[in-house]
């Protein structure tokens, strides 16, 4: 039996990453990007492993934490690890690592670039009805859809993401209003060309909104059926975010109201399941949280959870440490 260390690693990621594990461990992996481990199946590679490398579904309770009392680690491949039981690891002292959020930044803003160009301009829905065999007349009233230029957009979050998506913004002569409790200073907003606003005045005024807030206790269900009723009914919801930033039912009825015109998502209330009636809505873009879903960006991620691996497999602190209380002690 092998003495080296144990990984087991939940979904398929890059293979440049497996390989350097490969250098030093015994790995195994889930080959099937579409399978999200079963809390079952999580147990049995907790107690068969010294390191779990984990991915964004994956729900790592205090059951799979504590399956095996030598588990070293759960090394997370997520910004935020919101589905692992910090305190039941924390309580272990098993550090739990995590990546930068910054590696995400720019290709976030991409992706809500795309959802809005998308949803606005009807791309999705031409596509759905040019491959059905529909070609309406090029200049009928038909698939008339919002325009982009010269409008208002609003940035619910003006992190790093946030500052990436206004960047973009100015290509198309937005006015950009931004709302973040930690204002920026004044030379930040004047370089990015941003004004803060209240959030209630940003509702009312924006042709697009797009989140880019964390998710926290008073960011979740930050928008509701009372937020909703101040945008207008001309106006685009954009969330690459996080879900329950969105009260996903009072979405579905403003936009079954027409309280405002469309939504692009990439992140949902309860992943991997969202809302079954937005499914059927034409006035609403998907995907499935996708924001760094770029094969460079994924590679670099996954490399960055292996560069927490070997820290811990040389007995140093990981570099990203999301519990770091524990070296303290």
């Amino acid at each position: 039996m092998s003495n080296r260390p144990r990984i087991h690693i939940t979904q398929p990621v890059a293979q440049s990453a497996i390989d350097r594990l490969q250098a030093v461990a015994d790995v195994r992996w889930n080959p099937d990007p579409l399978h999200i481990m079963t809390r079952a199946e999580l147990v049995a590679a907790a107690r068969d492993c010294d390191i779990l490398f984990c991915l964004l579904h994956d729900q790592v309770d205090a059951a799979v934490i504590n399956a095996n009392p030598r588990l070293k680690a759960v090394a997370s491949m997520t910004i935020t690890p919101a589905d692992i039981d910090i305190p039941a690891a924390t309580a272990r002292r098993l550090p739990v690592t995590v990546i930068p959020a910054l590696l995400l930044d720019d290709a976030t803003a991409d992706l809500a670039w795309a959802l809005l160009l998308s949803l606005v301009r009807r791309v999705t829905e031409g596509d759905r009805l040019l491959r059905s065999g529909i070609y309406p007349g090029s200049q009928s009233c038909y698939m008339e859809g919002g325009g982009i230029t010269g409008k208002t957009l609003g940035i619910v979050g003006m992190g790093g993401v946030g500052r990436a998506a206004a960047a973009r913004a100015h290509a198309f002569k937005l006015r950009v209003i931004y709302h973040d409790p930690q204002r920026l200073p004044p030379a930040d907003e004047q370089q990015l060309r941003i004004t803060w606003v209240p959030f209630e005045e940003l509702l009312a005024a924006a042709d697009f909104v797009s989140i880019h807030a964390k998710l926290t206790p008073q960011t979740r269900h930050l928008f509701d059926d009372a937020a909703f009723a101040r945008m207008k009914p001309t106006a685009y919801l954009i969330n690459t975010a996080r879900g329950p930033i969105v009260d996903e039912a009072a979405l579905v009825r403003a936009l079954r109201d027409k309280r405002i015109a469309g939504a692009g998502l990439d992140v949902y209330e309860n992943e991997p399941q969202p809302h079954p009636e937005l499914l059927n809505m034409q006035n609403v873009v998907m995907t499935p949280h996708t924001g760094s879903a770029i094969t460079e960006l994924r590679a670099a991620m996954a490399n960055v959870v292996v560069d927490n691996i070997l820290a811990l497999l040389a007995g140093r602190k990981p570099p990203n440490c999301w519990n770091a209380e524990i070296y303290d002690k």
